[in-house]
């Protein structure tokens, strides 16, 4: 499978194992193999998980945008030829900071960068932004593992 920069829904549902509604990236826009990805993630209205207190605007919850930002990261692992057969586990999830909230209509820029990267495991350093304001940002250790596992 050849990937070429815009990944759009598609692309990326061929790298994810994720489907509507728990895909959370709609299009990668920068994507450096090793190094880092870049994706978008656009709020609307309409998304069921959105948590809605009477008289206050609609927001994402800081768990889906931790999602988001993970799904970002598991991209740009699973693209990678040897890795396509398999599925990334997150360990855990560190220094996470919530800066501000995210409302329908924000487009959220989410940029991972690879920290430490072994053959079967890595570290992953996720922000979250709108506009020009970082929203999330955190630290995330995952572990490979097959896409098939047996059963016992």
């Amino acid at each position: 499978m050849e990937l070429t920069v815009p990944f759009d829904y598609q692309a990326i549902e061929r790298i994810l194992p994720h489907r509507y509604p728990f895909l959370l990236v709609d299009r990668i826009t920068e994507f450096e193999v090793d190094t880092r990805v870049v994706g978008v993630k656009n709020v609307t209205g309409d998304e069921s998980y959105l948590s809605r207190v009477h008289g206050q605007p609609p927001v994402l919850p800081p768990t889906i945008l931790t999602e988001a930002v993970a799904q970002v990261g598991a991209i740009l692992i699973l693209a990678k030829p040897e890795n396509r057969e398999k599925l990334i586990y997150f360990m855990g999830i560190e220094r996470v900071r919530y800066r501000r909230p995210v409302h329908p209509g924000d487009t959220v820029i989410i940029e991972a960068h690879v920290q430490r990267l072994r053959s079967r495991m890595g570290v992953l350093k996720g922000v979250a932004r709108v506009g020009d304001q970082v929203v999330a940002e955190g630290t995330m250790t995952f572990a490979l593992g097959p896409r098939n596992e047996p059963q016992g």
